[in-house]
């Protein structure tokens, strides 16, 4: 199997080293991942600049991986249309420094990396350790890998990505693996404000996640504070079928 990775964090973070260094015990490795650090980009895409590509040695030995001068997005259409390396069967995005649960979805540079293979008919995984402290990848990297024997060996669905989000907790610790839906957990925005000496005015956000106000343990936020490996499947089809009807009913006309 072939196997693309990518990430937000960057082509040097830690994170996608390590998953080099675990897939490429079993697979065929392409790397193509930004240049620097592209959290929280979404789904943007790069038009109106060209895109720097530079060829990079990885640490995981043997593995040459592409750094470009974009997003996640754009690394995975140019790593799939652009020709620059093999097809890939499967691509991996992460490992994120930091948690993809709920709403992060929406916003992660991670999780879009993701949906942008799905889109292109390869199915993809998002990967991310639930902690911006923790340097520890391994256990996430380990069970990545035997996430990708699985998918080797069974169908699975190419509009579909799964989303992985694995507790910073010594592999001894990890309660589980929890197939799960997305939580409605949200964040409580905080912005501190910088005047500079011109008088011109600054903000920079932050934010602190709150509790989705549910107990049900099916949600990724839930299951994934009780120390359980959460996987969720996404697809991208953001169709509000449920309405649909009742739209239908209010007989707007041109």
């Amino acid at each position: 199997m072939q196997i693309l990775l990518t990430n937000d964090d960057g082509i040097n973070a830690k994170g996608i080293q390590t998953l080099c260094k675990y897939l490429n015990m079993i697979y065929d490795i392409s790397v193509v991942a930004p240049d620097s650090q592209q959290s929280a980009t979404s789904h943007g895409i790069t038009l109106t600049k060209p895109m720097l590509v530079r060829e990079v040695e990885m640490e995981c030995g043997g593995v040459k991986g592409y750094e470009v001068g974009g997003t996640p997005a754009d690394c995975v259409k140019l790593a799939i249309q652009g020709g620059l390396v093999p097809k890939p069967d499967l691509v991996v995005s992460g490992i994120n420094q930091g948690q993809n649960i709920g709403t992060d979805v929406l916003y992660s540079g991670t999780v879009s990396a993701a949906i942008e293979a799905s889109l292109q008919g390869v199915p993809a995984i998002a990967v991310s350790l639930t902690s911006y402290e923790s340097q520890d990848f391994d256990t996430a990297a380990k069970f990545v890998r035997k996430l990708c024997e699985f998918i080797d060996e069974h169908d699975m669905i190419e509009d579909t990505l799964l989303n992985v989000n694995v507790p910073p907790v010594p592999a001894d610790q990890i309660k589980g693996v929890r197939i799960t839906r997305l939580s409605h957990v949200k964040y409580k925005n905080v912005f501190k404000e910088i005047v500079a000496e011109t008088g011109e005015r600054y903000f920079v956000q932050g934010g602190e996640i709150l509790d989705d106000g549910t107990d049900d343990d099916d949600t990724d936020f839930k299951a994934n504070a009780n120390n359980e490996i959460t996987i969720t499947p996404i697809h991208f089809d953001l169709t509000n079928y449920k309405i649909i009807d009742l739209v239908k009913s209010w007989q707007i006309e041109k």
